[in-house]
């Protein structure tokens, strides 16, 4: 499947794992530790942007909890039709982005966000575009945070680079650290869980 296919299959997506269907389940327990890495980590007023955010659930949270300066980007303009719906107080105070990530990331300034994470998003990401992850270490001031599944094996990747088989749309498995790490970021904390992994990751001059 090439990065067209892998674009096309989110934009369009419907049923199971889309904008609806996360609004469906609102905020759940990785919202609240997204929540409690920035609290004790970042003031209030900080620019946070949310890749792959969907219908906003985890933006919303955070809105909730103090944070306001809040950024989002979707490939699926659904989402933010769902998000009026769901969250009207966030699409109203929000800025938000319907584009795929590798359409809009170019644009944002160094260190324009004070945090940027993705939650089950960047595993998306199809091989020819790896290019956008230095990009978005680029527009990162502070944190970037990553919770994505990494593969097999407690979360270490030892088997395929891909996962092709088990959905209907590809998962390609990375080990976080060795990426950010080439880009001025430093793994600060991490945390296997069943399936995904989350990793910290601070500017090395912070």
């Amino acid at each position: 499947m090439g990065p067209n296919d892998v674009r096309r299959q989110w934009a369009d997506r419907s049923g199971e794992f889309s904008p609806e269907y996360y609004a469906y389940y609102g905020p759940n327990e990785t919202s609240e530790t997204i929540h409690q890495i920035l609290e004790d980590a970042v003031d209030p007023t900080a620019s946070v942007l949310e890749l792959g955010c969907g219908s906003g659930r985890h933006l919303s949270h955070l809105r909730d909890n103090g944070f306001e300066n809040v950024h989002g980007i979707d490939i699926n303009a659904d989402s933010f039709e769902v998000m009026q719906e769901a969250y009207p107080e966030l699409a109203a105070s929000g800025t938000f982005y319907a584009a795929a990530i590798e359409d809009i990331v170019e644009e944002f300034d160094d260190g324009q966000f004070d945090v940027v994470y993705s939650i089950e998003t960047l595993q998306h990401i199809h091989p020819d575009d790896a290019w956008v992850f230095e990009e978005l270490a680029r527009c990162t001031d502070d944190l970037l945070i990553t919770v994505e599944n990494e593969g097999a094996d407690d979360n270490q990747t030892s088997g395929p680079d891909v996962n092709d088989s088990e959905y209907d749309f590809p998962l390609y498995y990375r080990d976080w650290n060795d990426i950010f790490t080439q880009f001025g970021l430093s793994q600060r904390d991490v945390t296997h869980e069943d399936p995904d992994t989350l990793r910290v990751f601070e500017r090395q001059d912070s």
